[in-house]
């Protein structure tokens, strides 16, 4: 009789067989410093996209919007809804006001202003008049082409009077709630669209005033 020839499997010599044990590296126990740097960096870079385009935190320094918003009050302010479309009335805004001599940004002033790094002081305020419309105030009442505005945000009239005022294309009529504690486009006239930051979505703190503004 003839033995059976030896299967595939047998034919594989044992010392061949891998050893798991043997052919692997042994664990690292550290990172290698350039690998912790490029997890730094990219950590880094990607807080600052997010900043940039989706959220950021702001801080309340002033009473011009109470008695929506309190000093101390700590606000998310989202980016993306303003980039399918734009500021509507009653919307509370973070922008840049316009500069006394409507200096055109370079590029590159527009694109570290779009990353957040500038020194120019943002505010924060409600849209009262909208692009295309004449605002004015008298008797302590907003007045949009000539009719009364319904607000119920305000505590207080204003006390002054501003007189008719046409605002351009693209641009928007901003307005602190505290509206006899307010420097805004009474002041400065108004805001232009590419100026806005974004709107304020969320009060986190304190925790007793937690929700939407």
């Amino acid at each position: 009789m003839h033995n059976p020839p030896p299967s595939e499997e047998s034919e594989i010599p044992a010392a061949e067989t891998p050893d798991n044990d043997s052919t692997q590296n042994p664990p690292k126990k550290h990172a290698k410093p350039l690998e912790l740097i490029e997890t730094i960096v990219v950590a880094v870079l990607l807080a600052i996209l997010i900043r940039a385009t989706v959220a950021e935190a702001r801080f309340i320094p002033s009473g011009s919007m109470i008695p929506t918003l309190a000093i101390g009050d700590r606000l998310v302010v989202e980016k993306i809804s303003y980039y399918f479309s734009d500021p509507e009335r009653g919307d509370i805004v973070v922008f840049y006001p316009p500069n006394p001599a409507q200096q055109e940004l370079s590029a590159g002033g527009r694109f570290m202003r779009w990353l957040g790094f500038t020194r120019e002081a943002a505010y924060i305020k409600r849209v009262v008049g909208l692009p295309g419309e004449t605002l004015s105030v008298r008797d302590g009442q907003v007045y949009i082409n000539d009719e009364p505005l319904k607000e119920s945000y305000t505590e207080f009239p204003a006390l002054d009077e501003t007189p008719p005022t046409h605002i351009p294309e693209n641009h928007y009529f901003m307005m602190g709630d505290n509206r006899n504690n307010s420097k805004d486009s009474r002041a400065w006239g108004s805001m232009p669209r590419e100026n806005v930051i974004g709107k304020a979505f969320f009060r986190f703190w304190p925790m007793s005033r937690l929700g939407m503004p």
